[in-house]
């Protein structure tokens, strides 16, 4: 019998307590050996009769973590060429296993000491009772729908019938987690107690309660609050209906799908309703969405922040001492999350002023979370004490790590690179924050362009996960391993790419604004551009992102680049509409007018857009325009796979959706383009190419991997 896993003991009352204990791993997560050691489990408990009932906990510092995902991914291909039917019953195994447990016939309590998540979760579900230690790590949910899954062990069957249909819909349509007074207050648990008297308050129900049965397998048994008919709750399942689709404009099938098991398996008796919850879990789990979600934003994801790209052979760096070069928005708020992870800060700027006024940025985000009860005064005041504003270099003769963060101008950047030469210790990394200047080009005006390296943060940098690591030409080894450390530290997502104007996300988002920019030349009309791109579900419309961004800067940008690379630089299809609007003097919405008119009651596309672009008579369909808006930026993401820019999808992938906002549904560029497959993307991008422009012409690469029956991921991915 495998029991290793679930340490099982009975006590003299006849109490079985189950330790969930996997060994190896620092979280319990279930698998198949997890699942066949708690078969085991039920098998003894069922077989003794001196057994009456059982505590089911863990060993560790969370309860389970749910299902492990890497395993997951890696039998979706195989998931993929089963019959329906060993689908669907693969896709039930431990929802079957949950069953079994809750007809033992013997009472069980789950003793939640720590977090529990999906998986995790619906095994608390399957318990009779739920006891939870009051403890800030205990959290409970399931958060399977932020992956494009559902609760397929019993989670969109069993939490209605507990706490009725409308108080379960935010917990499983949307994921919502509860600690654990919360939790109570919810219904998510029975009772809380202090951490010490989990398993003894566990025993107390367990000794007062000779048999269990759950509510729902007692003959009249009905949902509280109503079914799914019930007039009470039937409104929900029409308006739901309507705000999903406002919300994900079809892109999300897993939403939907949990609904669905709701409306459906609630009007049925329980092991109907989980038969039908199996069956739409196949469903999703066959598609490209769940598929690459997972892939990217648990698997790799998972693998980046544990240096998949780390040079062996070094020691761990852990920086002490950082010099942030430049105290604007950039440089502050990367200054505020090294504080945040203790490091000592030296803030440089050209003035005193500008100095202390990126200081004055970490003190007005600390002061919010201490308003709103996140963070002591005290922990605010210690943060605060560790940034030093000055504009001395001289401060920096013992530090460890620096990041350079001024004005996109290469004589600038070279002017700050010299005077910290010329004070820096030998071992100490210099890296420039830029989001397009090559780093060998910069590196050029170090005497140590082996310990020079790009750090690509994203504004607001104190918010955004992510960090693009740029290695330039003679980047070292050491050098990289230390700036991977670096940004583990902060507690950031890495990616790695090799050196190239632009980099990666900065020429991926650049190819989507370009194009719809080009689009209002076209005549498309504005209007059309910025819903189809929220339709494709792009977090915000290109014109809109101009604007924000501001219309002087896409035009300085433009013009910095074409000064640096006369050779190299094309300009690109968005250059007149950019120099009209400028030369109107409409620069975006720091001045209340740009592609938008800005006003009190709100925005609205300006009218005049059409008297300089007169729109077609004959507009391109909806369904032509997001497929452009996707295709165009894979298309790209393909070229800087091509060129060598991406050492591997995974970056691409989580570069697309963690830096600049290509939608999560796709899983990134690269799982987007296997989701559809290559030979069909190749074709689809062929056919937009032919309607729209060479832009979206996809690069020999993608045609040779159609050809020879590649992938960028899965049994058939190019090595």
């Amino acid at each position: 019998m495998t029991t290793d896993i679930i340490r099982y003991a009975v006590d003299a009352d006849g109490i079985a307590t189950l330790t969930l204990d996997y060994p190896g791993k620092t979280m319990n997560v279930i698998d198949q050996a997890f699942m066949d050691s708690l078969d085991s489990c039920i098998e003894r408990m069922k077989a003794d009769d001196k057994v009456r009932g059982g505590i089911i906990t863990s060993g560790k510092d969370s309860f389970v973590a749910g299902a492990d995902l890497t395993t997951m991914e890696s039998n979706m291909d195989v998931m993929a060429d089963m019959s329906m039917e060993d689908l669907v019953k693969s896709c039930g195994a431990l929802s079957t296993l949950l069953r079994k447990l809750e007809l033992l016939g013997k009472p069980l309590v789950a003793a939640i000491n720590g977090m529990a998540m999906g998986g995790g979760y619906e095994i608390c579900l399957a318990c009779h009772y739920r006891v939870a230690a009051d403890a800030p790590t205990v959290l409970v949910g399931l958060p399977e729908a932020q992956v494009g899954l559902l609760p397929a062990a019993g989670g969109t069957q069993r939490l209605p019938r507990m706490i009725g249909i409308l108080a379960a819909l935010p917990f499983l349509m949307e994921g919502k987690q509860l600690q654990a007074v919360k939790a109570k207050e919810a219904g998510l648990v029975d009772e809380v107690v202090a951490p010490d008297q989990l398993l003894s308050a566990a025993k107390a129900w367990l000794m007062a309660h000779e048999t269990a049965q759950q509510p729902w397998d007692v003959k009249g048994f009905r949902i509280p609050g109503g079914g799914p008919l019930d007039p009470r709750v039937a409104p929900a399942f029409v308006v739901g209906n309507t705000m999903l689709q406002a919300k994900t404009f079809h892109n999300m099938p897993a939403p939907l799908c949990i609904q669905s098991c709701i409306y459906e398996g609630c009007q049925l008796p329980i092991d109907k309703g989980l038969r039908i919850e199996s069956k739409y879990m196949a469903v999703l789990s066959r598609g490209p969405v769940a598929r690459g979600m997972i892939r990217t934003l648990f698997i790799n994801k998972s693998k980046a922040e544990k240096g998949m790209h780390r040079p062996a052979g070094f020691e761990p760096f852990k920086c002490r001492k950082l010099g942030m070069i430049g105290a604007g928005m950039m440089g502050a708020g990367i200054a505020l999350t090294a504080a945040q992870r203790g490091i000592e800060v030296v803030l440089i700027d050209r003035d005193q002023a500008a100095a202390d006024k990126g200081k004055q940025y970490a003190e007005k985000a600390l002061a919010k979370l201490v308003d709103k009860g996140r963070q002591s005064r005290e922990k605010a005041d210690a943060i605060l004490a560790r940034i030093t504003p000055s504009t001395d270099y001289e401060l920096l003769r013992d530090a460890d790590m620096v990041v350079e963060a001024v004005f996109e101008d290469r004589a600038i950047k070279a002017e700050v690179t010299r005077k910290l030469d010329a004070v820096l210790p030998a071992h100490c990394v210099l890296a420039s924050n830029t989001s397009a200047l090559p780093i060998s080009l910069l590196a050029q005006a170090s005497v140590r362009p082996e310990c020079f390296i790009g750090l690509h943060f994203f504004s607001p940098a104190d918010k955004m996960p992510l960090v693009e690591v740029i290695r330039g030409k003679q980047t070292s080894d050491a050098t990289l391993a230390q700036a991977l450390d670096f940004v583990a530290q902060l507690k950031k997502t890495p990616i790695v790419v090799n050196d190239h104007r632009g980099f990666f996300t900065s020429r991926f988002i650049g190819a989507f604004v370009d194009d719809a920019i080009g689009m209002v030349a076209e005549g498309i009309a504005p209007a059309l551009i910025e819903n189809c791109a929220k339709h494709a579900g792009m977090p915000v419309g290109p014109l809109a992102i101009t604007d924000e961004l501001s219309i002087d800067l896409s035009k300085h940008a433009g013009e910095a680049q074409a000064k640096e690379f006369p050779e190299e630089y094309k300009a690109g299809r968005s250059v007149p509409v950019i120099n009209k609007l400028f030369d109107l003097g409409r620069l975006g919405r720091k001045v209340g007018k740009g592609f938008y008119e800005y006003e009190d009651a709100g925005k609205r596309i300006w009218p005049g857009l059409a008297e300089h672009y007169p729109l077609k008579k004959q507009q391109p369909s909806a369904h032509d325009l997001k497929q452009r808006i996707l295709y165009v930026q894979a298309v790209e993401g393909a070229r800087a796979m091509e060129e060598g820019v991406l050492l591997a999808p995974a970056d691409g992938d989580i570069g697309s959706i963690l830096g600049v906002g290509f939608p999560a549904y796709t899983g990134g560029p690269f799982c987007f383009i296997d989701g559809i497959g290559l030979p069909q993307f190749v074709a689809e991008a062929d056919r937009l190419a032919d309607l729209f422009g060479e832009q979206l012409r996809p690069p020999q690469l993608l045609r040779d991997m159609a050809a020879k029956g590649q992938t960028f991921y899965g049994k058939t991915a190019r090595a």
